[in-house]
């Protein structure tokens, strides 16, 4: 998808999950673009430098990788102090990307599985906004993006805390978009689509799935309109139009079972 990349000229990003994917594809349409400087955000250390290299001898300091464990408050608090220095000040946009896409049968999950999956998909971005808020307002604005997931209003079977997290972070995200409208603070929930990268594990992904580029693209052209909730694939928009929508109740039960039974049978559906 084309979208306006002069909106994005010399503007500043911290991105999170960045070492692959969709942040991996945020970060290189920003800084073609013409964003002035991007953190890279991710726990790998190892991808980081991969790709901080490669990028650095195609853009300069326009970029830089930080290592983050976004799972903890403080680290996340220092990763946003790190960054507003190395821009010098100003911190227009947030992404917070990371997440993971946790599968699993309901009654084998424990407490500790349960606090595992909000620290990572919801706490993290919590813990991002908590940061960025009072220098958005400062500054007079800004603009944060959460990665939501099409499962947060289409939710299916044995992915319980997949669609729990990612449904409480688009339920703060839209409530806070709100609470910091008169800010000129932009808050969005963003969901990726169906998309080839590392979440699918060893599984292969679906042959419509589309690459992370395309997702990123799909994600920025919401950014620039200001949209409530980014939709990343036609599916995405189908799923948002249909699933709470009367009209269909039997169409998506009879989906989502078929869904579960495939599941269940040991072969992955969507």
């Amino acid at each position: 998808m084309e979208y306006n990349r002069a909106y994005f000229k010399g503007k500043t990003a911290v991105i999170t999950g960045a070492g692959s994917g969709i942040g991996l594809a945020l970060t290189e349409e920003l800084l073609e673009s013409g964003a002035a400087k991007i953190v890279m955000a991710d726990i790998n250390q190892d991808r980081l430098n991969e790709h901080e290299t490669r990028l650095k001898a195609q853009y300069g300091d326009r970029v830089k990788g930080m290592c983050c464990d976004v799972t903890g408050e403080e680290n996340v608090q220092k990763l946003i102090a790190a960054s507003v220095e190395y821009f010098g000040g100003q911190l227009d946009l947030l992404f917070n990307n990371a997440g993971a896409g946790f599968m699993g049968v309901f009654v084998d999950t424990t407490d500790a599985d349960w606090k595992t999956a909000f620290d990572l998909n919801f706490y993290s971005a919590l813990y991002g906004m908590r940061a960025v808020l009072p220098i958005m307002k400062k500054q007079g604005g800004g603009q944060i993006i959460n990665t939501i997931s099409g499962i947060a209003f289409s939710p299916m079977a044995y992915q319980t805390r997949y669609a729990a997290t990612k449904a409480a972070l688009n339920g703060l995200s839209l409530t806070l978009r709100y609470e910091h409208w008169d800010d000129n603070i932009k808050i969005s929930s963003a969901t990726p689509g169906t998309t080839a990268t590392a979440i699918f594990g060893d599984t292969k992904p679906p042959e419509t799935a589309q690459t992370p580029h395309q997702s990123a693209s799909r994600i920025l052209n919401g950014v620039v309109n200001n949209d409530r909730l980014i939709l990343g694939d036609d599916s995405d928009l189908e799923g948002a139009n249909k699933c709470f929508d009367y009209a269909y109740r039997h169409e998506i039960d009879a989906y989502y079972l078929e869904v579960a039974r495939t599941r269940r049978g040991g072969k992955l559906a969507f």
